[in-house]
C-alpha cells in the first residue's frame, strides 16, 4: 500500500483496544523519526516525552479532559513539550548552531518581541507533530492528537523542568467499534480545489 492509501485510511482514532501495545521495536523507530524532525533554522526547541507507565498515564489521563479513556487505552501516550525560557533557548542555539543560522534568529526572530519568539518557538514543536502523524500513518499505528488536556496539569506530572508542555498524541491500536473509523464515518474535507491552487 503506497503512502497516499495510507493517509486515506488514518483518522483520528476515538477508541483504543487497551490489549494493542505498539513493539518496542516501533517505538524506537518513531522516536529517531520524530528526532529527525525539521525546525527552522534547525532550532529544535523541543523535548518528546514518551510515557507507557500505567502509574503515569493514569496521573495524566487525570488532566486530560474528555480524552481520559483514549490515554489509558492508549499503548503510549507522546507529550511534546517546548523549552520555556528564551535565555535557555539562545544559549542552546548559539552552543550548536552555525553562526549563520544563530544571526538569523537575532536579526529576523528576537527583534519581534518575546511573546512573537515563544510563537514561533511554538510553531516548530507544531512541525514535528505533522511528522510524528504521518509516521504513524506509514507504519500502520493509529494516533489521536490531543490539544484537549491541562498543560500545566502535565506539567506537575512529568517535572521537566526546562520544557513546558503544548499537546500530546496517543498511539496504539483501534479498537474495532471505533464509530470513527471512515467505514462508519467517512472522512469529510473541503473540495481539494477550495484548498489547492496554483499561482
Amino acid at each position: 500500500m503506497n503512502f497516499l492509501d495510507q493517509m486515506k485510511k488514518r483518522y483520528t482514532v476515538k477508541k483504543y483496544n487497551p490489549q494493542g501495545k505498539i513493539t518496542e521495536e516501533k517505538v524506537a523507530e518513531l522516536k529517531e523519526i520524530l528526532h529527525l524532525s525539521p525546525s527552522s533554522i534547525n532550532s529544535q526547541p523541543w523535548n518528546f516525552v514518551f510515557v507507557n507507565d500505567p502509574e503515569q498515564k493514569k496521573r495524566l489521563g487525570e488532566k486530560s479532559y474528555f480524552n481520559k479513556e483514549k490515554v489509558l487505552q492508549s499503548s503510549h501516550i507522546i507529550v511534546f513539550q517546548v523549552i520555556k525560557d528564551v535565555e535557555n533557548f539562545e544559549k542552546q542555539i548559539e552552543e550548536n548552531l552555525p553562526e549563520g543560522a544563530v544571526n538569523y534568529y537575532h536579526t529576523m526572530v528576537k527583534p519581534k518581541g518575546e511573546e512573537a519568539v515563544k510563537s514561533w518557538l511554538r510553531h516548530q514543536v507544531y512541525l514535528s507533530l505533522g511528522v510524528l502523524l504521518s509516521a504513524c500513518a506509514a507504519m500502520g499505528i493509529d494516533s489521536t492528537p490531543m490539544e484537549g488536556i491541562e498543560p500545566e496539569g502535565y506539567d506537575a506530572v512529568l517535572n521537566n523542568g526546562k520544557y513546558e508542555t503544548l499537546f500530546a498524541v496517543v498511539i496504539g491500536e483501534r479498537d474495532e467499534t471505533d464509530a470513527n473509523q471512515p467505514k462508519f464515518n467517512p472522512k469529510k474535507r473541503l473540495k481539494a480545489e477550495k484548498v489547492i491552487v496554483e499561482a
